[in-house]
């Protein structure tokens, strides 16, 4: 999509997640959860092959594959995390937590791709953290739900294995390609995933195959439009955007799960969403007046 500008990609890859995201909650009422983590995954890296294929099939070296295989491996973890908060959480409450990820993103690209760390980058990831315990309030206590702190500790690990995943894969998408990156994005991940999935799961729910190939569809979408815009614009330029996230999640699942979460989690998604605009205002503000 070379006409496109990579906020107006990775805006379509959020909706796309965000369709994703709702999917998937809907199939862990009928199946087991890590059998849904290996089908995002599986029928996602179907899709990308297809993609890839008529790309020309652009070849994948040894190197890729191993530079790919952590990567994927963090995914995979970090999908089984997420996607099994959605048994205990609602949707657009687990999203707003998994916003903290968006701001780990600098901290990890500037560990990892040497790129500057702004001050403002840790005021902001400590002032979403503290989004974060607003949302907490008016949480239901363990006798009304208790695996609602685990889903919470869940959704936090696995947005911050999901940074680092993003980071890796801005640091692969300059010299592999959005086709072969958003690929491996979901084979790796089915890989590391298929046997757990077929070893501790029951059979699926073979009435929902449809639904399993609508989850590889906005799978691959997310993961090609997610590659697409990292591989044209610096993390950190690009991070704020996904907050449209809570918005999706928001209209999805009050639509579908019939959702009315409790006033703090918006209360502490603004302060979440204010943390990383004001990380991008700073950074915008750098790069206009030409600072290194």
């Amino acid at each position: 999509m070379p006409g496109l500008s990579p906020a107006a990609l990775l805006a379509l890859a959020v909706l796309a997640g965000s369709a994703m995201d709702a999917t998937i909650k809907r199939l862990i009422e009928t199946n087991h959860v890590l059998l849904v983590v290996l089908g995002r995954y599986l029928f996602g890296a179907m899709f990308s092959a297809a993609v890839w294929v008529r790309a020309g099939a652009p070849a994948i070296s040894g190197q890729m594959w191993r530079a790919h295989s952590l990567r994927g491996l963090l995914i995979a973890i970090s999908g089984a995390g997420f996607f099994w908060s959605f048994t205990v959480l609602p949707l657009v409450e687990a999203i707003t937590y998994s916003f903290v990820g968006v701001l780990v993103i600098p901290v990890a690209a500037a560990i990892m791709l040497g790129e500057r760390l702004r001050a403002s980058s840790l005021i902001a990831a400590a002032l979403g953290f503290a989004g974060v315990v607003v949302a907490a309030q008016g949480a239901p206590d363990a006798e009304q739900s208790p695996l609602h702190a685990w889903g919470v500790s869940a959704v936090l690990a696995s947005a911050i294995l999901f940074a680092i995943a993003m980071v890796l894969m801005r640091a692969r998408a300059f010299n592999d390609g959005p086709v072969i990156v958003s690929l491996l994005a979901s084979l790796t991940p089915a890989f590391f995933m298929a046997g757990p999935a077929l070893l501790l799961s029951p059979p699926p729910n073979w009435n929902d195959w449809p639904v399993f190939v609508l989850l590889g569809l906005f799978a691959a979408c997310f993961m090609y439009l997610l590659a697409q815009a990292y591989s044209r614009a610096q993390a950190q330029f690009l991070a704020p955007i996904h907050y449209t996230e809570l918005v999706w999640a928001s209209l999805f699942g009050y639509l579908f799960f019939a959702e009315t979460p409790r006033p703090q989690i918006y209360l502490g998604a603004l302060v979440i969403v204010a943390a990383g605009l004001l990380a991008a205002y700073d950074e915008r503000k750098r790069s206009m007046a030409g600072a290194p």
